[in-house]
């Protein structure tokens, strides 16, 4: 088909991802899109994708999307013509470790909270649900009826038939060869068959993705990798309807296909590919046999279906994919540019997510923004830095690994580190500190030996406790500066920053507000501190991960319009030391000329005061339920300033201990607690939104202060102290599913673990129902007695933080 010269959107990909978007995009009425496919639809990555569909991700939402996919290719040949290979099979996951047995308990609960229906079942069991399978080294496994196969290609063609039925151009054997921008916006995107003018680009472009963002100043974190599968000759006991199988301690999964069975894996040290370009055409193309590079997957595959060792291999299979580098697909509006989407980077997974995922990107493409809570996938999750050839190169070989990694609680990335570093990182280094990492920045998670990861308590669990206690009985100080940071300045800042946050930040210069920025919904796009420096300045600081998307969403809503102000990144300009505890203003007291009286410098307080040889931004507030002050130094000033409150002999401590605290005092976290999916009325927040003026979200805030919820946050305490949460535990109500547990650690304080959960009803919420019920937290197929804590555990008078 000839290329047109306009059209409204221009999707560039023709793989199932891209399809998939075009097909909601006619579904939903928009008539005026044009695909682009460099070859033939499906001819990239899409043609050799093994066509597994699991439903359950990491997130209810993840979760939701992949369910959606299931629904879609159910329906897709009635309404299309086109077969799709769809077959709900189920899937069976096994374990050979009770570790992994942990591990599939919890998948089965987190599943349960999400309506799937999972079910736990015994080695002999599994066996049953495989025959060919070899069970006597297994711990027991997991069935999930639920799951099925595609056939990617038919997939393919079925979706873009849909799209064309309905109005969309398909464009093949056009490549994508630059874009003209003006106005931050691409005005016309180039081929090698022409050009054509456009409002809005969407990159789909599978493995290619990073290399057409970076034709438009976009960053899209992919590398590609090899990746591999066999298929076999016919195999007795295989027959069509045989479920999916998966066996993640050795790193492979198994389908049935055409009586024999394809078999493949995530080898834990992958091999990237491409790293000089991809070649030009690369059309249902694959690279060559790596047997080697295969053979930790066949040997693991032969002592799960010993008959492998003799039958015979039809086909190797080595097609390169795209990996990113936290094992995430990458979707939605690109910060760099106005009405720039992306949908890449689907790590392996791309049959299964294509469905919800291209759903979404449609509803977000039309809407302007997302219509639910897609922030595991947000592309604004990473930033430039982000781009780079060998930190990607490094980080790829770790991430495939990670489909079937044992899923340990807190599990830090070790390859591609260190990146970003504070100032002070040397001293917290030789002071023993054991590094997380966090938006590319090392930061603290505590002060002892490596990490040896469990599910039970791990070996750092009596260091934390060492340092919450200082911080409760003593002072302790903390790291803190990967805090995301922007000044917002000009004539128009208050009238502007008024409407989008939703406590009232119209106060007098030195004082501090706690706010959530909302959208139309109620949800929070984000929650932050908000200093007023001055009349038209303000200092905004929230959390290290939502650095690029809280930027793009205060650039979006100040800059582009005439509010008379700018929002400028100063992240990199200032580092931020916690200095926390009751005895924090004897130790600041000690170096500093100010008076920090609860008179002089109330809770709430931001000054700039003498620290030693240095002028520091001192602000009371705490995210540990404590006396307590955030220094904002100027980076330059940052190492004589810790060795300056080093000297006092304050205790050191880390992120694990913010955690327990925070969870302890009941302070919400962005990202568990508080999403573009929850309000400040579900999360017990209405106290920070304004009441007679308007802003952003007021509307959605107030009708449900009227109306009521479905959902409210409460705190737990476990009845028995030696149990250990982590978070994403079921949560029952008088023996019922009721919501899981957002946020969870052990409170050193109170002796047992405490934990941030959402109950859930099919009613509206009243105190009684709360209260007046028997609550259990699951936990690896273990129910634990909860308490439900309408106010915060510790210290619910905050009496404590306003001495």
């Amino acid at each position: 088909m000839a290329l047109p010269s306009r059209a409204r959107i221009v999707i560039i990909g023709g793989g199932i991802v891209g399809c998939s978007v075009a097909y909601h995009l006619a579904r939903e009425g928009e008539r005026d899109v044009v695909l682009l496919e460099q070859g033939r639809l499906s001819c990239g990555t899409t043609w050799h994708a093994a066509g597994l569909v699991g439903q359950l991700r990491s997130t209810e939402n993840m979760t939701r999307l992949i369910r959606y996919s299931t629904e879609l290719y159910a329906e897709l040949e009635a309404e299309t013509g086109f077969a799709t290979g769809w077959k709900r099979t189920g899937s069976v996951s096994v374990a050979r470790t009770p570790e992994r047995m942990t591990q599939l308990r919890r998948t089965a609960a987190a599943a349960r909270s999400y309506g799937v229906e999972a079910e736990v079942i015994s080695a002999r069991e599994a066996g049953g649900l495989w025959p060919v399978m070899r069970t006597g080294d297994l711990a027991g496994g997991v069935w999930l009826p639920g799951d099925g196969k595609a056939n990617p290609s038919d997939l393919t063609q079925a979706l873009a038939r849909g799209a064309a039925q309905r109005g969309v151009t398909v464009v093949e054997r056009t490549k994508v060869t630059g874009m003209e921008i003006r106005d931050r916006t691409v005005h016309r995107v180039c081929t090698d068959n022409g050009a054509i003018e456009c409002e809005i680009v969407v990159n789909c472009a599978g493995q290619w993705a990073r290399e057409i963002g970076r034709m438009a100043g976009v960053t899209v974190p992919l590398h590609s990798a090899e990746h591999y599968y066999i298929v076999t000759e016919r195999m007795a006991g295989v027959h069509p309807d045989l479920p999916v199988l998966r066996d993640p301690d050795g790193c492979t999964y198994f389908k049935e296909e055409v009586g024999g069975l394809v078999v493949g894996g995530f080898e834990p040290d992958a091999k990237p590919w491409g790293m000089d370009g991809i070649p030009y055409p690369f059309e249902f193309q694959l690279l060559d046999e790596d047997w080697d590079q295969f053979a930790i997957l066949m040997e693991n595959a032969i002592q799960r279906v010993p008959e492998l060792d003799r039958t015979g291999v039809k086909k190797f299979y080595n097609g390169p994919e795209s990996f990113t580098p936290d094992n995430n697909f990458l979707l939605g509006a690109a910060p760099e540019l106005r009405d720039f989407y992306v949908g890449a980077g689907f790590n392996s997974a791309g049959i299964a997510s294509a469905g919800g995922a291209g759903r979404a990107l449609a509803e977000w493409i039309l809407a302007g923004e997302p219509g639910m809570d897609l922030w595991p996938v947000d592309i604004r999750r990473f930033a430039r830095w982000a781009d780079n050839d060998a930190w990607l190169h490094d980080r790829v070989k770790e991430t495939l690994g990670l489909h079937y990694a044992m899923a340990w609680p807190n599990k830090e990335l070790g390859t591609a580190r260190p990146l970003r570093r504070s100032p002070v990182h040397h001293l917290l280094r030789d002071a023993g500190a054991s590094f997380g990492t966090k938006m590319g920045w090392e930061r603290v998670n505590y002060f002892g030996p490596p990490p040896v990861y469990s599910f039970d308590r791990q070996n750092w669990h009596d260091q934390v406790g060492a340092e919450v206690r200082a911080t409760r009985e003593d002072v302790a100080l903390f790291d803190q500066t990967s805090f995301s940071k922007f000044t917002v300045k000009g004539r128009g800042a208050e009238q502007a920053l008024q409407w989008l946050c939703a406590n009232d930040v119209a106060v007098d210069p030195g004082r501090v507000v706690y706010t959530g920025l909302l959208n139309d919904r109620g949800g929070y796009e984000s929650d932050l501190t908000v200093t007023r420096v001055s009349g038209d300045e303000y200092l905004l600081v929230s959390g290290s991960a939502q650095a690029t998307r809280d930027f793009d969403y205060l650039e979006r809503n100040l800059t582009d319009s005439d509010s008379g102000c700018a929002v400028v990144d100063v992240t990199s300009a200032y580092a931020v030391f916690g200095i926390m505890g009751p005895r924090s203003r004897d130790l600041l007291s000690a170096l500093s000329k100010a008076d920090l009286s609860n008179e002089e410098f109330p809770f709430g307080t931001s000054r700039l005061i003498d620290l030693g040889y240095a002028t520091v931004r001192a602000t009371r507030v705490t995210y540990v339920g404590e006396l307590g002050w955030e220094l904002y130094v100027p980076a330059e000033f940052a190492v004589t300033v810790y060795e300056t409150l080093l000297a006092q002999e304050p205790a050191q401590a880390g992120y694990y201990a913010i955690e327990a605290m925070r969870i302890e005092k009941g302070y919400r976290a962005w990202g568990r607690e508080l999403t573009p999916d929850r309000t400040p009325v579900e999360a017990g927040l209405t106290f920070a939104c304004k009441k007679d003026t308007l802003y952003r979200g007021r509307e959605a805030v107030e009708r449900q202060r009227a109306e009521g919820v479905r959902r409210r946050l409460v705190s737990l305490t476990l009845d028995d102290p030696a149990a250990t949460l982590w978070g994403g535990e079921l949560l029952l109500r008088d023996g019922e599913p009721s919501g899981s547990v957002s946020s969870a650690a052990h409170g050193h304080t109170l002796g047992t673990a405490v934990a941030l959960a959402y109950v859930q009803a099919e009613h509206v919420i009243e105190r009684a129902h709360l209260t007046g019920a028997k609550y259990e937290v699951e936990a690896a197929g273990r129910r634990y007695d909860a308490t439900v804590h309408l106010r915060a555990p510790y210290d619910p008078n905050a009496a404590k933080v306003k001495t």
